[in-house]
């Protein structure tokens, strides 16, 4: 398993401990370069780099992590955008952790903007009105679907989504972004040591499908539900987040902006609607 390694550990039960084989949850950067440029004069830069979990052996989450975070930032618009998208093999020493998107020569990219976004999501995290307008700048405005689901699907999801979590299960540390429709249906799942990350290959993932604008879904979180969340949320146009944990206050202030609707706390039969 690519999202796995293993370890040995002393459990301690009481006074006795013993020696036990366990499986940690794997967290190794990737490198997001960009290939872009007139076909004439093609450039390299690197945009970012994340702790992440690798994922399946195909590379294949890598790539919609990557996508996932372009469209995010507004650096793509669609499938047509990107020429390739695969793993760099020149330096041994980097294998498999450093992804180049190749950019079609027609798009052009805000690096001004990207650099500011960047600063301010590693640095400290998105702040205040500046946060909420420069989310408005990469959107068309306020969310307009009429999605919803029954108050008993909602109770449902934690567990429908926790039967899915593959590296949840074995490794018990790490988080889930989950796609769903109106029946409750989970239609796509992705994990990682980051939640930003997991939504981010999910985004991905519907972005290779064809999917996006997600204003008939709602996305299920295994965790609390951070400004960064809701912005990639709303720039997705995904109209419902629902987490077992609780909202941020500019999350919370956000997700007014963009009509997002935010489940907290579902659990045990309840949840609270901000």
């Amino acid at each position: 398993m690519a999202f796995v390694a293993p370890v040995t550990i002393q459990r301690v039960t009481g006074d006795d401990t013993t020696e036990l084989p366990d499986l940690l949850a794997i967290e190794e950067p990737l490198e997001i370069r960009l290939g872009f440029g007139p076909a004439t004069d093609r450039q390299q830069r690197t945009v970012s780099v994340t702790m992440r979990t690798p994922g399946d052996a195909t590379g294949r989450h890598d790539e919609e992590l990557a996508t996932g975070f372009l469209f995010t930032e507004g650096i793509i618009q669609q499938p047509a955008d990107v020429l390739s998208c695969r793993h760099c093999v020149e330096d041994a020493q980097k294998a498999g952790n450093v992804i180049r998107v190749e950019l079609h020569p027609d798009v052009a990219v805000d690096w001004a903007q990207l650099e500011r976004n960047t600063f301010t999501t590693s640095s400290c995290g998105l702040c205040g009105k500046t946060s909420i307008e420069a989310a408005m700048a990469q959107t068309t405005g306020p969310l307009t679907s009429d999605f919803t689901v029954a108050p008993e699907l909602i109770h449902a999801l934690p567990e429908r989504v926790r039967g899915a979590q593959t590296a949840f299960a074995h490794t018990g540390g790490i988080h889930a972004a989950a796609l769903f429709d109106a029946t409750g249906r989970i239609l796509l799942v992705r994990e990682d040591i980051g939640r930003h990350n997991a939504l981010d290959k999910l985004i991905g993932a519907a972005f290779w499908q064809g999917w996006l604008p997600l204003s008939q879904h709602g996305v299920f979180l295994s965790g609390r539900i951070g400004v960064e969340l809701v912005q990639k949320s709303w720039r997705a146009g995904i109209p419902l987040l629902i987490a077992v944990g609780a909202p941020s206050s500019l999350a919370v202030k956000m997700a007014h902006e963009a009509r997002i609707i935010l489940a907290g706390f579902v659990r045990n039969g309840r949840y609270n609607l901000y």
